[in-house]
């Protein structure tokens, strides 16, 4: 059976913006019929925290949303980029943070940031638009929630594109060559035995 292809998303602190497109995304999944071959979870650059449930404002957005509010808040760990297929940081102080977390350079290339997905910066190149952050609303009112939300939504249509893309590629069995095709001459006797010795 083919392993889930595993995401991870990642802000600051795991109680606003990475629980946020967390729940979000899971939501597009179950949607798309793909929540049984994509796993979702999030997690904070830090842990300050680490335990907590989600910021009650995150919590109201949500709901009002229609969307799942359950969660605890964790920090990502290096160790995570082994399982993981894709990395996804809510701002670039987040992206910086994950890529020099990251093992190996193909570790570091599993990051990427949300709103690389969205349609407005499909034009200027992944990761590098202008003002692809998802800000942080932590200190400012209700309203930095619901835009946030706004963000997240809007990129998740692409993001949730490029994982169908992605999934479809590792459970597509390719069709197998056929042992006499045009391409190559058949083996002959003597070549064939020594084959099935081997």
């Amino acid at each position: 059976m083919t392993a889930p292809f595993r995401i991870c998303f990642v802000c600051t602190g795991n109680i606003c913006r990475s629980p946020m497109a967390e729940s979000v995304f899971r939501s597009h999944l179950a949607e798309d019929g793909l929540d049984g071959l994509v796993e979702v979870d999030s997690a904070g650059t830090g842990g300050w925290h680490e335990g907590d449930g989600a910021d009650p404002r995150t919590v109201a957005v949500l709901r009002a949303g229609g969307y799942e509010t359950a969660h605890t808040a964790r920090q990502f760990h290096p160790s995570w980029f082994d399982r993981l297929d894709l990395v996804i940081a809510l701002d670039a102080s987040h992206l910086r943070a994950l890529r020099r977390l990251a093992p190996t350079p193909q570790d570091a290339a599993k990051v990427r940031l949300l709103r690389s997905y969205a349609a407005e910066a499909a034009d200027k190149g992944a990761d590098q638009a202008h003002d692809l952050d998802v800000p942080d609303p932590y200190y400012g009112d209700f309203a930095g929630f619901e835009e946030c939300l706004e963000m997240v939504e809007a990129a998740s249509d692409g993001l949730l594109a490029a994982v169908r893309t992605a999934v479809t590629a590792r459970t597509v069995i390719p069709a197998r060559a056929s042992e006499y095709d045009d391409r190559r001459p058949a083996p002959g006797p003597a070549h064939r035995q020594e084959k099935e010795s081997a």
